[in-house]
């Protein structure tokens, strides 16, 4: 993948800015309604916020802290995506606004459903909020030579510009997700 930097950059703010409305509407929500699954094996809306969240803990920081100590802060006006960054950013990324692939998530990124409650909603959001200010940053920034690690891999490191690609589109999986189970509720009652 090749794109203009800013161009990427916004696309992602826009991307996130999406999921933060998408997140506040859930906080008018019934508790009931939040926690509610359509089976035994499925996800609450409150269980793929804090699935983002638990993710959103580790890339937030990772992110912040490799901006903060790259040493090259030089922009680059045309963005390339490395092999396996954007292997992994296409893998994530919803087609034509739904999930067709389905993945599973490590066991510790599997949310603990009984400590879940509407603050779950807020963190997120602190979260978007969080990460549209770190996409204002990285405009200043050479998204190519900043890499970062991966959570489930030091070993593995991916350019900032595939970073924040995938990391996105991960938020976009689950905001889907957590809309068709909104859908379903509704359609229950």
């Amino acid at each position: 993948m090749k794109e203009n930097a800013i161009t990427l950059i916004d696309d992602l703010k826009n991307r996130v800015e999406h999921a933060k409305r998408q997140a506040q509407q859930f906080e008018n929500a019934p508790i009931e309604q939040l926690n509610w699954k359509a089976s035994k094996n499925s996800w609450s809306i409150l269980e793929c916020l804090e699935h983002l969240n638990m993710y959103g803990d580790f890339y937030l920081k990772e992110i912040e802290d490799k901006m903060l100590s790259g040493k090259d802060h030089s922009p680059v006006e045309i963005f390339k995506s490395g092999w396996f960054g954007n292997y992994f950013a296409n893998a994530l990324a919803p087609k034509e606004g739904a999930v067709t692939n389905k993945m599973k998530s490590p066991k510790d990124k599997v949310p603990d459903h009984s400590k879940l409650d509407k603050r779950t909603v807020g963190q997120f959001i602190k979260q978007q909020d969080r990460m549209l200010s770190l996409l204002d940053q990285a405009k200043k920034v050479n998204l190519m030579k900043i890499k970062t690690n991966l959570s489930i891999s030091t070993l593995i490191k991916t350019r900032l510009g595939d970073t924040f690609r995938f990391v996105i589109y991960h938020i976009e999986r689950h905001m889907i997700q957590a809309n068709n189970v909104a859908k379903n509720y509704k359609a229950t009652q």
